[in-house]
């Protein structure tokens, strides 16, 4: 979200951002309200207060090892639709919601929009494809534009502690060993500042659909350990096959993101850079 906050400064919009328990930091032509988007009554006072003409939604549970079986992605998909509701009724013009990879068959391993199956084995993935199904109907009801941003794995700064990328760079930068599986899984890794600054692009060109937004490029996760290992001088420390990989844990998961580049988006960051940027940020707060 304070990726999108920023990205969405630099291309000129005025922004409103809200924000449930943490406060927002100040910054110039941010204009910040508190709101739980679950209680009731929360989304209709906002959106009348603001009267949007675009709205970016990123809300939802997403506490690492919590949010995949959470009763709370219910509430989610009912709150976001009567945000989509508030947002028609005061004269909404586009919006862009966010999913997850997670709504894919993982099966499949390389995931294109509008070909591979969606069929997710998790309650938020789920719970993800039933809010984009009653997205793209009240987009058909009510003419709404509506974009769907499925986020692959995002890294970079604030991300989660319990993550992988902070969680072997935190573990090395204490000197402790760095619990992690074998490492031979495929990933498509974003930085987090690419991911608003795609999210920002179907923005500005009232994008409609399904969006895949990683990379396009696969990764073994194993070599994106040794990389940060090798950059604290710390591979003594890594213990490589000392977490167990779930039995239902795809070898391969990559996005195909020829959608999004067609819109003109390119990322800012290869995968160095970008993990040069992650251990910067993490450096910074040790």
């Amino acid at each position: 979200g304070q990726h999108a906050v920023q990205q969405l400064q630099l291309s000129g919009f005025e922004v409103h951002a809200v924000y449930a328990h943490t406060h927002i930091a100040p910054q110039t032509s941010v204009i910040a309200h508190q709101a739980n988007l679950l209680e009731p009554g929360a989304v209709e006072k906002l959106i009348a207060a603001v009267r949007p003409e675009q709205l970016l939604h990123l809300a939802w549970c997403a506490k690492p090892g919590v949010y995949w079986t959470s009763p709370e992605n219910l509430l989610w998909v009912q709150a976001t639709l009567r945000l989509l509701e508030a947002f028609q009724a005061q004269g909404g013009q586009h919006a862009v919601l966010v999913g997850s990879c997670a709504e894919y068959d993982w099966r499949y391993g390389y995931c294109r929009e509008e070909v591979t199956p969606l069929v997710p084995a998790t309650v938020y993935g789920r719970c993800k494809n039933a809010t984009r199904e009653l997205a793209d109907v009240f987009s058909e009801v009510h003419g709404l534009p509506i974009a769907w941003a499925r986020i692959f794995h995002a890294y970079g700064p604030f991300e989660a502690p319990g993550r992988l990328v902070p969680a072997v760079i935190n573990a090395l930068l204490n000197g402790q060993p760095a619990l992690c599986s074998h490492g031979e899984q495929l990933r498509d890794l974003l930085h987090a500042a690419d991911i608003g600054s795609a999210l920002v692009t179907l923005l500005q060109y009232q994008a409609q659909g399904a969006f895949n937004l990683g990379s396009g490029q696969p990764v073994r996760l194993r070599e994106v350990v040794e990389y940060l290992a090798t950059q604290l001088d710390a591979l003594h420390l890594l213990r490589m096959g000392a977490i167990a990989v779930a039995a239902d844990d795809p070898p391969l998961l990559v996005a195909d993101n020829q959608r999004l580049v067609q819109l003109g988006w390119q990322a800012q960051f290869d995968l160095q850079h970008g993990l040069d940027n992650a251990l910067a940020w993490w450096r910074g707060r040790v």
